[in-house]
């Protein structure tokens, strides 16, 4: 079974730090996992048990490098069903043993194997099956699923216990296990598309080998798909609704449209016609014109299947198995197409891998790193570099954003090239890949956000491929806040945020700007304070805050706040020079109401603007 999660390396010491820096070498773009005090690593937690806990229901594969009791005490609670697990190793310290622990079924033997091979020592596989047969049965591979779990672990004690097999099917994977077969034996390891019919003396395996395509009747016309951005409309949000309710223009009728959940159903009800199993399922195909149809996301999901695109031909055919013409590059059968529902069904000799099916709606995701830190970084930032086919940003921080695959395509630039690096961005996700756009901090604050959303709305109004495009924004921690938390809480009341870089807005706007924050007597956060190009900028803007504030104002200056070699100071307006700062500064300016009190650790103290005024 193919992992689709990268696993976390978690560790409890410095001492083990080496040997898991060797087992992420196998999983590249995998992250170490580290005791807050005890190592420095890729990710610090506060406490074990309830970080393998919190791995283990996010579904994320764990090699934990330490005893197996601790890691079996920790997560027993949550263990259940054992076809949904996943894969959880422990692995010594020093690397001198590799013990699969649970996950047999999403493939923790293959890796404890992977691993122990890395460290040269032999795998502690205890899996009965597997040692007898030289393969687990019940882990096909990819392209595969087994049709019932507790049937299978039937069919396996059978085996154990003496009886023979007959394999029916193409099942490759099994040539060199060493299965006790025969032609005659009452047991049948069945590869199939068709359902199981509940026979006891099969373990039934269903390729991936048939691909359901919906058009017509099943979407909803891409004429009057709602594709969540207007550009240039006026319309209210009781002008969208009605487009969304709006006739499928491709049904030619006035019917109305199709929900995920009827879509699903409707594959459904084909695939029952011809006795084929839902397991069987490769993808869910549909017309590039309807790519940003949600409805058609939501039957994907319900299916548990990829959705996939093609752009069908005149000399295709009629639908819905034009799409199918446009999309498989493998012999295949129409067995089902049926106009009035807008479902096709193709089925080919063996199993189908997705991505080789028409193509993939392109995803742009932009992301905030957080302050440097790689445990100030939100999981879905992660989650999205490990998913990315494609990552681009400033130089500086796609290396920050790393480990990254070797088989991920990184574009690096120049800072100042933001609205290219949007445009970029949109070309590669318009042909189908999976975008990553990489900011500091969060995106939204002085960053790639509103460069991205730009630049859609200027290429996007004459771009459909660019409309078509997937895009999600995920928040980051800014340098605001992350300077905040260290000193404590000086934005607790109202604050604005203030880049004082003229590079793409006349100084006198800034001024402008900076005189009534002052004069409203909000807390400031000052970005891009300073640079050798424009050093008379900061003493500037102080000398306008001056106006309104008094000298023993709170000024909290944070440096490289999350990155290695930060510092953190506190001092009043009036000890403020320009000298103090650079360009990698962030300066807090109080309000009137802000305060502080010693914290009692190296002459350090709290600061915070309480959330009241006298």
């Amino acid at each position: 079974m193919a992992r689709l999660t990268l696993p976390a390396i978690v560790i409890l010491g410095a001492g083990a730090l080496e040997t898991a820096r060797r087992v992420q070498m196998l999983y590249a773009g995998s992250q170490v996992h580290a005791l807050q005090g005890r190592a420095e690593a890729d990710v610090s937690y506060p406490e074990l048990r309830t970080h393998l806990c919190d791995l283990y229901a996010r579904g994320t594969p764990i090699i934990a490098l330490c005893a197996a009791g601790i890691v079996i005490r920790c997560v027993a609670p949550l263990l259940s069903n054992k076809g949904v697990e996943p894969p959880v190793l422990a692995v010594a310290e020093d690397g001198s043993a590799v013990v699969p622990l649970l996950g047999g079924l999403a493939g923790v033997n293959v890796m404890a194997r992977e691993i122990a091979a890395e460290l040269a020592v032999s795998p502690a596989i205890t899996t009965s099956g597997e040692l007898r047969f030289g393969t687990c049965v019940l882990n096909p591979p990819e392209g595969y699923a087994l049709a019932d779990i507790a049937q299978g672990k039937r069919f396996v004690s059978d085996l154990l216990a003496g009886e023979s097999t007959r394999i029916e099917g193409e099942a490759p994977w099994l040539d060199d296990a060493q299965l006790p077969r025969s032609e005659s034996a009452r047991l049948a390891i069945r590869v199939t598309p068709h359902a199981w019919d509940g026979r006891d003396n099969e373990l039934v395996i269903h390729p991936r080998s048939v691909v359901a395509a919906v058009t017509g009747a099943g979407v909803r016309s891409a004429a009057n798909a709602d594709l969540g951005v207007d550009f240039g409309s006026n319309a209210d949000a009781d002008t969208r609704s009605t487009a969304d309710e709006a006739p499928s223009a491709c049904s030619g009728s006035n019917e109305p449209t199709h929900s995920g959940v009827q879509i699903a159903a409707l594959v459904r009800e084909a695939l029952d016609a011809h006795g084929l199993a839902t397991l069987s399922l490769a993808a869910l195909l549909a017309s590039a014109d309807h790519m940003a149809d949600p409805a058609l996301a939501e039957a994907a999901v319900s299916l548990n299947v990829p959705l996939r695109f093609a752009q069908p031909r005149p000399e295709d055919g009629e639908p819905p198995s034009n799409v199918l013409h446009a999309a498989l590059r493998v012999p295949y059968q129409t067995l089902h197409d049926d106009a009035d529902t807008g479902v096709a069904l193709a089925l080919a000799a063996l199993a189908i891998d997705p991505n080789t099916i028409g193509r993939a709606r392109g995803r742009l995701t932009v992301i905030g790193l957080g302050p440097g830190s790689a445990d100030l970084m939100v999981p879905a930032a992660r989650i999205a570099l490990n998913e990315a086919t494609d990552i681009l940003g400033y130089e500086t921080y796609v290396k920050m954003a790393g480990p990254l695959r070797a088989d991920q395509r990184v574009h690096g630039t120049d800072n100042r090239e933001e609205m290219q690096r949007a445009r970029h961005a949109f070309e590669l996700a318009s042909t189908g890949r999976s975008v990553v756009m990489v900011s500091s901090g969060d995106p939204g604050v002085f960053a790639m956000a509103a460069a991205v959303l730009e630049a859609l709305e200027e290429g996007g109004a004459t771009n459909a491929d660019w409309r078509a495009v997937q895009l999600a924004i995920v928040p980051g921690v800014s340098a605001a806040m992350a300077t905040a938390a260290q000193a404590g809480a000086p934005l607790g009341h109202d604050f604005c945020m203030l880049s004082l870089s003229d590079n793409l807005k006349p100084w006198s706007i800034i001024e402008r700007r900076l005189r009534h924050a002052a004069e409203a007597d909000l807390v400031m956060a000052f970005y891009n304070p300073i640079s050798r190009a424009r050093p008379w900028q900061l003493d500037k803007a102080l000398d306008i805050v001056r106006e309104y504030r008094a000298a023993a104002t709170k000024i909290v200056l944070g440096r490289d706040i999350g990155r290695p070699g930060s510092t953190l100071r506190t001092i009043t307006l009036g000890e403020l020079r320009s000298s103090d700062v650079d360009m990698r500064t962030m300066v807090i300016v109080g309000s009137s109401t802000t305060r502080g009190f010693a914290n009692g650790v190296d002459g350090g103290e709290w600061v915070y603007t309480p959330r009241w005024y006298e």
